[in-house]
């Protein structure tokens, strides 16, 4: 299939101001969204869902944010590089005290990069209870990499019936048992049960763009078009090369676009289908995967195809992301430091399992991270000064970084870099003194060639590793994992990449010291606010009773 660059028309409206505006009013409501369940949520301007936010490369956008919550909130926008905007990031106490109850804050973006977006809460893990939207930044017209006629968005959420902070607390209780009971959720496609999303109208000989953003909490979604060609042109907000595939899986927090061609007759309509799951929920009718399907309609009048046995193919092809190859066609980047990461989960002297990253598992530090950076001098490039439960690693400014991810668990990891992309250059089993589970001994190492793929959040799936390779840029960024339950249970790290060119280059905004100062949050010092190696008031370290490898 040829893809030539053309003038995009758009379904959405495309913003034609250079100053896009959204205002953001945050509170708990009450909201049945799975058609199941009434409970309480975290909506915006009173609703869920949040409509998507959108704009275009080279607008800026300012979001008002008014925390109407009863505690304080924070708002990450995922996949943008935030270019000397490090402090925009917003995970809470690595890049900014969060914003205090009552209070409101706006953040600035200045918008470099066309992709598939989102936005989510950044603190208590607000995104598991709805605060979560797509943000769709569309090419400059005329400057669209490939031609299509429209552009479809389906977005994908898990939807629990009760809070996280409920989910978390039957977690981490040491009264309870663990791993605790499986808790079910229901698939929500555009923020409505899935199997009532909206139709996708498809008309004979036209070319659509369809944007798949998993939002969800720790599920992944397998999306597949029965009885059309799907090429990927774009993963986490950087373009590829066209790659066929039959089906995508979708892990939390990845985002893909594909283009579709459209029959040539409108004899027959089409379902699309997204199937939701989670490698460590045994399978249970009805409840474990869900299957959604929604509608591809070419006419009122036409039959639906019959695709069954487009799933029984043995030549099916689930796309692997190894496989693709940039847009850019920039080749490998040869690495100067390499860091080696091992993660899983511990059973502590609080009688808590706990995950951790190298067998630290993370606590937030009592000054934000970046403020850590900018208040230290010459002693923030030592990694100590932040701190011994924040996994911290000191980058020079251009560093180029090789992680080797080895994951020795059962579960699927959902691992993303805040402020970046990073590029995938091998997979293959994880080297361990144990071998692995029967079924898990025929992975093999895959390698890139060509120009690597690029992406923010990469899927290391049970008993493999993952090697990617980024570039430091001058910024505090987050690393962590996408499971909401992993990430508060620890499993998150901070890359400080040149804190001295940080001192050099950024002004915090007074309205971000004064949110900390309101809410008692000191920000100058180490983690614990103290001068030097001094960290007296930091939480007590919890030890490592026994190595158990599987979480939850």
């Amino acid at each position: 299939m040829n893809f030539c660059i053309a003038l995009y028309i758009g379904l959405f409206t495309v913003a034609t101001t250079k100053h896009v505006v959204v205002n953001w009013d945050i509170s708990h409501i009450t909201v049945n969204r799975d058609d199941y369940n009434l409970r309480r949520a975290i909506g915006v301007n009173g609703k869920l869902p949040i409509p998507p936010v959108e704009a275009t490369v080279g607008d800026t956008l300012e979001l008002n944010v008014h925390n109407g919550l009863d505690r304080p909130t924070t708002i990450h926008a995922h996949g943008l590089f935030q270019t000397n905007n490090t402090h925009m990031d917003g995970p809470a106490m690595i890049t900014q005290c969060g914003i205090p109850p009552g209070d409101s804050f706006t953040y600035h973006y200045t918008l470099e990069q066309a992709g598939s977006m989102w936005l989510h809460g950044h603190l208590a893990h607000e995104i598991s209870d709805g605060l979560r939207a797509a943000f769709i930044i569309h090419d400059k017209p005329g400057a669209e990499l490939y031609h299509y006629d429209k552009d479809y968005l389906l977005t994908f959420e898990d939807w629990f019936s009760t809070e996280f902070a409920d989910r978390m607390y039957h977690t981490i209780n040491p009264k309870e048992e663990f791993p605790p009971p499986k808790s079910y959720a229901y698939g929500l496609v555009n923020g409505v049960n899935g199997n009532i999303t909206q139709t996708l109208n498809f008309e004979p000989g036209k070319t659509y763009r369809i944007r798949l953003v998993n939002m969800g909490d720790i599920n992944s979604f397998q999306f597949s078009l029965p009885g059309h060609e799907m090429y990927v042109i774009e993963a986490d907000g950087e373009y590829s090369v066209p790659y066929f595939t039959d089906g995508i899986d979708i892990g939390p927090a990845q985002r893909y676009s594909v283009l579709i061609k459209a029959h040539d007759t409108d004899a027959f309509n089409y379902y699309f289908n997204a199937t939701m799951h989670a490698n460590f929920i045994s399978a249970s009718p009805g409840l474990s995967p869900r299957v959604y399907t929604g509608k591809i309609e070419y006419s009122a009048n036409a039959p639906y195809q019959d695709t069954r046995a487009f799933y029984e193919r043995p030549d099916f092809k689930w796309l692997n992301d190894i496989e693709m190859h940039s847009a850019s066609g920039h080749p490998a980047m040869v690495p100067n430091r390499k860091l080696h990461l091992e993660i899983g989960n511990n059973l502590y002297n609080t009688g808590q399992h706990l995950d951790h990253i190298n067998n630290i598992t993370f606590v937030m530090p009592n000054v934000p991270t970046l403020f850590t950076a900018l208040s230290m001098g010459s002693l923030a490039m030592d990694p100590r000064v932040y701190g011994p439960q924040t996994n911290a690693v000191v980058l020079k400014y251009g560093d180029i970084v090789e992680l080797t991810i080895n994951n020795f668990s059962t579960l699927l990891h959902p691992f993303h870099r805040h402020g970046g992309t990073f590029q995938i250059t091998e997979y293959g089993p994880a080297g361990s003194s144990t071998p692995a589970p029967e079924s898990f001994q025929n992975i093999t190492v895959q390698k890139s060639k060509g120009s690597p793929m690029r992406r923010d959040t990469i899927s290391l799936t049970e008993f493999s590793y993952v090697k990617v390779v980024f570039q430091a840029t001058a910024a505090v960024n987050f690393f962590h994992c996408h499971n909401s339950i992993h990430s508060a249970m620890g499993m998150d790290m901070v890359f400080i990449e040149g804190p001295d060119v940080l001192q050099k280059t950024l002004q915090i905004p007074n309205a971000m010291y004064e949110m900390c100062h309101k809410q008692g949050i000191p920000t100058t010092g180490n983690a614990a606010g103290n001068i030097g190696f001094d960290f007296t008031g930091l939480p007590n370290v919890p030890t490592i009773v026994k190595q158990t490898g599987d979480n939850q």
